[in-house]
């Protein structure tokens, strides 16, 4: 019995404890453009806990002139565990999805070895059917 009357004098205590942060939902900014009659569309959001996005896109015609590809530009922050500033815009159109941020690892250059190789290749195609 004196356990019961422990556990019912606890209850209202533990239900009066805020949620963990996990479980918070943090404030949310969302502004979506209707799609328009040619395809294109954007949108941008913004929560509470600092994290930003937003994003334009369209069909645009492709170098030939004759076909069209869907072109879309954005970018995206957030706030990482550490406090530091995370920022990424990138592009995506018909060479793929090209990411530009300062957080992302950069290729070596290419050997000027081997960019001699690939100028003489290229000079040279008659010489690829050997």
């Amino acid at each position: 019995m004196n356990v019961l009357i422990a556990v019912l004098c606890c209850a209202p205590a533990v239900f009066a404890l805020p949620a963990p942060e996990s479980q918070q939902i943090p404030n949310l900014v969302l502004h979506i453009e209707t799609p328009k009659e040619d395809g294109s569309y954007s949108y941008n959001y913004e929560t509470g806990n600092g994290i930003q996005a937003q994003e334009e896109g369209g069909l645009v015609k492709i170098e030939n002139g004759k076909e069209e590809a869907l072109y879309v530009h954005g970018s995206f922050s957030y706030v990482d565990p550490e406090g530091g500033s995370i920022a990424l815009s990138y592009v995506a159109d018909e060479n793929g999805f090209q990411p530009l941020a300062e957080h992302l690892p950069v290729a070596p250059p290419v050997p000027s070895g081997i960019l001699k190789a690939l100028e003489y290749i290229a000079l040279h195609p008659e010489e690829d059917n050997l």
